[in-house]
C-alpha cells in the first residue's frame, strides 16, 4: 500500500469513496440505489434553505441523476419500510436506522445537559426549565406524532434567539433522544417517542459503550471519505477531539486506517484500507453547498483548489458570487460555480450567475449547460433561463440561445 499519494490521487480516492467514480444508472433509479447511496455517505445533511431543492435531496441527484425525491421521503416514513430517521450529525442530518445506537451516547450527553454536545444556551435553559420539558413531553407522549407549532406559542418570533419556550422545550427533547422526528408536514417536524417510530429491533438494541461508537463513527467517516485528516474525520460526525482520543490510533493499529502523506497537505492524511485508488474519474455533478464532498470547506480547499463560502447572510451587494451557490464538478475537479434559484411559481430554473475555477477546461459551459437540462427536467421545470453574468455566464447564455433557436 502506498504511503504517498498524488494530490491527483487523493482526489479520485475521495471521489470513489463517495461515489462519484462509477456512470450513473441507465435505468430507474430506485431503492436499491438509495441504499448504496446511504452505505456509502453515512448521511445526508438538512438545510432549511428551499433556492433550488431541499439540501437532503440534492445528493442524490448528484450521483445517480434524475430519481424520484419519494425515494427520500418514503425511507423517513413510519413503517416496515422506513429507512432514514433524523439527529443531529453533521449539523441535522438524516441517518440509516442502524445509526441509532451509534448515537446513543450524544443523546445521554445532551439529556444531562452537557454544552459540548448541546448548544451551551439551550442547556443553560433546559437546566430552568425542567418542568415545562416535561410537560411538552408528555404532550407529545399523548397526543404525538405533534408539530411545535400545535402548542401555543411555539412559534416564537422565528430564528434561534425568537424561538418560544415551547419550541426550545421541543428542541432540548429531540437532542435528547427524548423524542424523533415521526414524518414532516412540508418541512416542519412532527414529533413522537422513539419507541413508536424507531423499529423495536433497532431501538431496544444495546447501546454501544461511547467509546466502541466514537470508534465505529471514525471508521464510518474514514470510508467515506476515503483519504482524510484527523479533522476531516472528526468533522464528519461533529466528533471532539475529547471523543477520538485513542480511537484513531486504535483504528491504525487494527489496520483499519492507513497513515499516508499527500502532496501539498501539511497534515498527516489516513487512507481507508478499502478505499479504491481509480486511474480517472468522469464525473459530471452539480453540488448543493452540503454535500459530504464539500460540506468541510478546508477539505474541498485542500483537495480542489476550490475556495467556498455560503454567502446566503450576505447582504446581496457584498455577495461575490451569489444567493445559493452550487459547485460544479466536471472530472475530477471542481471547475465552476452558479447562483441558481428554481422560481417553481414561474416553471423556471433560472441560472443567476455562473463563474469558471482557474483552469477550467473549454468543455466546461457546454457540460453545465447539460447538467442543468437535467436538473430543470428533474425538478419538472419547463425552462430554463441563463444570466449572462459572471466570467462564465456570457458563454453559457449564448449556448443556452443557440439550443433553443435550433430545438
Amino acid at each position: 500500500m502506498r504511503e504517498k499519494l498524488s494530490l491527483p490521487m487523493a482526489r479520485r480516492v475521495a471521489l470513489a469513496a463517495q461515489g462519484f467514480a462509477e456512470p450513473r444508472p441507465s435505468g430507474p433509479v430506485d431503492r436499491r440505489h438509495l441504499n448504496r447511496v446511504l452505505g456509502r455517505l453515512g448521511l445526508l445533511q438538512i438545510d432549511s434553505v428551499s433556492a433550488v431543492v431541499r439540501a437532503h435531496y440534492m445528493p442524490l441527484f448528484s450521483r445517480l441523476g434524475p430519481y424520484p425525491m419519494s425515494l427520500i421521503d418514503d425511507a423517513a416514513k413510519p413503517g416496515a419500510k422506513r429507512r432514514l430517521f433524523e439527529y443531529w450529525a453533521h449539523e441535522a442530518s438524516f441517518l440509516p436506522l442502524e445509526t441509532w445506537p451509534l448515537m446513543q451516547w450524544r443523546m445521554r450527553r445532551a439529556a444531562g445537559n452537557d454544552e459540548s454536545e448541546i448548544y451551551g444556551g439551550l442547556a443553560r435553559w433546559a437546566r430552568r426549565n425542567g418542568p415545562l420539558i416535561e410537560t411538552i413531553y408528555g404532550e407529545v407522549a399523548s397526543r404525538g406524532p405533534l408539530a411545535a407549532s400545535h402548542i401555543e406559542g411555539a412559534k416564537g418570533k422565528g430564528g434561534w434567539w425568537g424561538w418560544s419556550d415551547e419550541k426550545h422545550a421541543f428542541e432540548w427533547l429531540f437532542w435528547a433522544g427524548r423524542i424523533t422526528t415521526h414524518s414532516r408536514r412540508g418541512f416542519e417536524r412532527l414529533y413522537d417517542l422513539p419507541e413508536r417510530v424507531i423499529p423495536p429491533g433497532i431501538y431496544n438494541a444495546p447501546a454501544p459503550k461511547p467509546e466502541d461508537a466514537h470508534r465505529e463513527l471514525l471508521r464510518m467517516s474514514a470510508r467515506a471519505l476515503g483519504v482524510a485528516t484527523y479533522g476531516d474525520l472528526r468533522d464528519y460526525y461533529r466528533l471532539s477531539p475529547g471523543d477520538v482520543k485513542g480511537r484513531l490510533e486504535e483504528l491504525v493499529e487494527e489496520g483499519e486506517l492507513l497513515p499516508v502523506t499527500v502532496e501539498g497537505w501539511k497534515q498527516q492524511a489516513y487512507l481507508h484500507k478499502d478505499a479504491r485508488m481509480p486511474r480517472k474519474v468522469h464525473a459530471r455533478a452539480l453540488l448543493a453547498p452540503f454535500d459530504p464532498l464539500v460540506f468541510e470547506r478546508s477539505r474541498a480547499e485542500r483537495l480542489f483548489d476550490f475556495r467556498y463560502r455560503i454567502e446566503i447572510y450576505t447582504p446581496a451587494e457584498k455577495r461575490q458570487y451569489g444567493y445559493y451557490v452550487l459547485p460544479f464538478l466536471l472530472g475530477d475537479t471542481v471547475v465552476a460555480r452558479a447562483d441558481v434559484k428554481a422560481d417553481r411559481p414561474a416553471g423556471v430554473l433560472r441560472v443567476l450567475a455562473t463563474f469558471a475555477e482557474p483552469g477550467a477546461p473549454p468543455d466546461t459551459a457546454a457540460e453545465l449547460l447539460d447538467e442543468f437540462r437535467l436538473m430543470q427536467s428533474w425538478l419538472g421545470l419547463e425552462r430554463l433561463e441563463v444570466v449572462p453574468k459572471g466570467d462564465l455566464g456570457p458563454a453559457l447564455a449564448k449556448l443556452a440561445r443557440a439550443e433553443r433557436t435550433t430545438s
